[in-house]
This record gives structure tokens, C-alpha cells and sequence, in this order.
């Protein structure tokens, strides 16, 4: 990752005002002579996104102009992160919610650096005043974090690299961490994460995080952690198993999240699930047609190997629901289907509770962290019918992808008072000024403001 963007303070920041071409005529007369000249000359228009950097007396840059209106998005500011030189900065004029404003500068200054020598380019933001400066880089750091995570190749970032990571994260929160491995996990029952990962050369495991006091709602967090993903005996083409590094993105954006709660000390009882696994190829590969116990007491039939990350979502989500949990989240790089419907940037998530998904539809809105609600539309449930297991876990026909594979995670959460299953994408396929192709933290901020104001 990138260096730190933010600077406490600089008697040398670079003052940017946000211009829109409406106002442009009245912001071009405050400039001196030269500037103007300047100004005129580029061919600056005001336009979203633009910058010009208009020169001091003595040479050196003096103000810069950015083209940005109210009806842009806030996180727009990204791009002064990754295009401005070198330097000390601070949004001056113009800028709407200066919260948004630095956020999207933390996130557009991000670069993964970690296999390759870079000179970061990135400048430096003096925090404003007016914002909770610590609130704005647990943000930044949390999405970075899981961008961190997602993209680090599997063969860097397996189960064993994955737990040490949640142990470090939960050693400097003062968390307790257990981990059940192998074939341990068949004696403490939990035979459909044993059976989707016992192929792979490193052993898979649960690993469970707690935090905070006991007494405190509870809060639990449940995060798909499939290193890698071949597709196993239902393999994947080359095309489709490229990206299979993300497909513990659910897994990265639940310890992001743990990470914020934890760090803002929210009067909550947090448990992070992550069931890390790789679902590899090998002669004890589970197979299509296999009928799998499970920690909840369904048998399920293997309809495609290449389904496994509802499967391993089944028993850690039977796991945390055995406690009652207030809220318990799910966040799972799950389905194409999602992809197909609502595209990479807006993740779908399910939820039967009406005040939360209000809840999260607002706050998804204010801090412009895209989500969008879909129904758990129970009469597609016959469509996981089996004639030999009490369910399939894929859908007989292909309709509904990721309506189906929430329907099937819903029968194993009975208790939880409320539970809402994410079906993110975890990367960016296009540059977005606030966000550089590669992993994607998706719905983390919208969740951690609508867990900090219920509790």
C-alpha cells in the first residue's frame, strides 16, 4: 500500500478550490493578472475532474483549480491524490462535505506497490479542520486494507497467510482469536468446510475472532475466505480462474470492517467467522453429486464444485447464529449472477429486516458506498429441491443465481435477530478516481455507520 496521504498540518499546503464552469467567470477574476492569463490560455472549463495548477509569483505552483460541482461525486478528489506532484495540500473553496472530500483523496491515492519498485507519486492532504481526521483514515485505511488483501496472489496470501493477518489485527485490538484446522474441523463439526478445502496442500480452517465486552449487543461478521478458487473437479476455464485470487474479497471486506468497529471501541460484542480455505484439485476433492452433512444438520447435494464459498458460508453462519446474535453479517464474492444483474460497482445484498435495510439504504447514499437491495424471494426456494439431500446448494435451471444462493445460506440462520448476506464483487474492473483497478472494499462504510448509530 501506498504511503500515508494525510498530513497534521503544513505551513507550505498548496490551497484547491473546487470550481464548476457556473461559477468559473467569478473564481477567474480573484486570480492574479498572470494567473488569469493562465488560466485562460489552458482552456479550463470547470469541468468534472479537471485540474489546473495555476503558478505563484516565484514559479512554483500556487493554487490549483478543480473542476467539481455539487452534483458530483464527492470521492471525485481521488484524482488530486494520484495526479497532483508531490506536496502539501489543502481543500480550500467549493468543497461540499469535506469528510467525502478526504476520504476519496485516501482512496485515490492508493497504490499496491508490494512486487514492484514505485516512486509514489501521491501528494499529501492537511486534513481539514473541520473533520474527525481519525475518522477519515479508519476509513481510508479500512478499504485499503482489504484491497491489501485482495490483491496479494494466493500463493502469498493462503489460509496460514490469511489467519496471521486477522491475528495481527486482533493482537493489536487486545481480540481473543481460536483457530479449528483440518481434521479438526470434522470433530468439532464442520464437515462442508473440511470437505471443500481438504484438497488443498494447506489445511483449512475457521478462524474466530472476538471482541469486546460480553454484555454488549452482538455483533458478528461472517467473511468467505476462499484463497483461491480453481473450480475444483467442476475446474474453471483459464479466463474465469484468473481473478480467483479475489474470491476471498467477503473474507478481506469482514476484517476491514472488524478492523473499524474495533478501532472506533464501538459498545459492541464483535465476532468475526472466516472460514479460510482453497478449493484446489487433487484425488479427496469433493465431487458433483457428493451429499455433504452439515454443521446445521442439512444434508446438502453437490451440484457444482465450483459453488463451494455458500457452502463454507453454510457452517460458519450456523455457527454464529447459535448465539442469538443481534446482527449478523454475511459478505461473500458468492455469484456471478450478482454481476450480471446489478454490474461490478453495485453490490446487491439481502435482508428481511425493513428498519435495517432503510437503515443501510441511507447511510449507503451519504457516504457514497454503493448497495443496492434484493429480495429474498422465498417461492424460489423449490428451485434448490433435491430428490436425494434436503437441498442442492445450486438452483436446477439458470435463473435467479444469487436470489438462490441467499435462499440457501437463509436456511442456515434461524436466530439471528437480523441478518443480511452480501454478494460482492471485490475489485474494480475500470479506473475510477477514487478507486485503481484491483481489489475493491464494497459496503464497509455504509455498514460501519449504520452499526456505529444503532449501537
Amino acid at each position: 500500500m501506498s504511503g500515508t496521504p494525510f498530513l497534521k498540518s503544513s505551513s507550505k499546503a498548496i490551497a484547491i478550490d473546487a470550481v464548476s464552469s457556473s461559477d468559473l467567470a467569478s473564481k477567474i477574476k480573484e486570480l492574479t493578472t498572470s494567473q488569469r492569463k493562465w488560466a485562460n490560455a489552458s482552456g479550463f472549463e470547470g469541468k468534472e475532474g479537471q485540474i489546473l495548477l495555476l503558478p505563484a509569483e516565484s514559479g512554483a505552483i500556487g493554487k490549483v483549480l478543480f473542476g467539481h460541482s455539487k452534483s458530483s461525486n464527492p470521492l471525485q478528489t481521488g484524482k488530486l491524490a494520484s495526479s497532483l506532484p508531490k506536496g502539501a495540500y489543502k481543500l480550500s473553496e467549493g468543497f461540499e462535505d469535506l469528510h467525502l472530500a478526504s476520504v476519496g483523496w485516501g482512496l485515490g491515492g492508493y497504490s499496491f506497490g508490494k512486487y514492484r519498485n514505485s516512486d509514489s507519486t501521491t501528494a499529501q492532504l492537511v486534513l481539514p479542520s473541520s473533520v474527525d481526521g481519525s475518522a477519515v483514515k479508519r476509513d481510508v485505511d479500512a478499504s485499503n486494507l482489504a484491497r491489501d488483501l485482495i490483491n496479494t496472489p494466493a500463493n502469498d496470501m493462503g489460509p496460514d497467510q490469511l489467519e496471521a493477518e486477522i491475528r495481527k489485527i486482533g493482537k493489536v485490538n487486545k481480540a481473543s482469536i481460536s483457530v479449528i484446522k483440518g481434521e479438526a474441523l470434522l470433530k468439532k463439526n464442520f464437515p462442508m468446510i473440511h470437505a471443500v478445502g481438504r484438497a488443498s496442500a494447506d489445511a483449512p480452517r475457521l478462524i474466530d475472532l472476538k471482541w469486546g465486552n460480553a454484555k454488549h449487543p452482538k455483533v458478528t461478521l461472517v467473511g468467505k475466505g476462499v484463497i483461491f478458487d480453481s473450480g475444483g473437479l467442476n475446474i474453471k476455464p483459464g479466463n474465469s480462474m484468473a481473478l480467483m485470487k479475489k474470491d476471498m474479497g467477503g473474507a478481506a471486506n469482514t476484517i476491514a470492517l472488524a478492523k473499524m468497529i474495533m478501532e472506533a471501541k464501538l459498545p459492541v460484542r464483535l465476532r468475526l467467522l472466516v472460514p479460510a480455505v482453497e478449493n484446489a484439485i487433487s484425488g479427496n476433492a469433493f465431487r458433483p453429486g457428493d451429499i455433504l452433512p452439515s454443521r446445521k444438520g442439512i444434508t446438502v447435494e453437490i451440484g457444482n464444485t465450483d459453488a463451494e464459498g455458500r457452502l463454507i458460508l453454510g457452517d460458519a453462519l450456523a455457527l454464529g447464529d447459535e448465539e442469538t446474535p443481534d446482527l449478523m453479517i454475511d459478505m461473500a464474492t458468492l455469484t456471478g449472477a450478482a454481476r450480471v444483474a446489478l454490474g461490478p460497482d453495485l453490490p446487491p445484498y439481502y435482508s428481511g429486516d425493513e428498519i435495517f435495510a432503510s437503515s443501510l439504504d441511507k447511510a449507503s447514499q451519504e457516504v457514497c458506498d454503493p448497495l443496492w437491495r434484493m429480495p429474498l424471494w422465498d417461492p424460489y426456494q423449490k428451485m434448490l429441491s433435491s430428490k436425494v439431500a434436503d437441498v442442492n446448494h445450486i438452483s436446477t435451471g439458470g435463473f435467479a443465481g444469487s436470489i438462490t444462493a441467499a435462499l440457501f445460506l437463509s436456511r442456515f440462520v434461524e436466530n439471528a435477530r437480523t441478518w443480511a448476506h452480501f454478494d460482492i464483487y471485490g475489485w474494480t474492473p475500470t479506473a475510477k478516481p477514487w478507486a485503481p483497478v484491483g481489489g475493491e472494499a464494497q459496503g464497509i462504510r455504509a455498514l460501519f455507520k449504520v452499526i456505529a448509530e444503532k449501537y
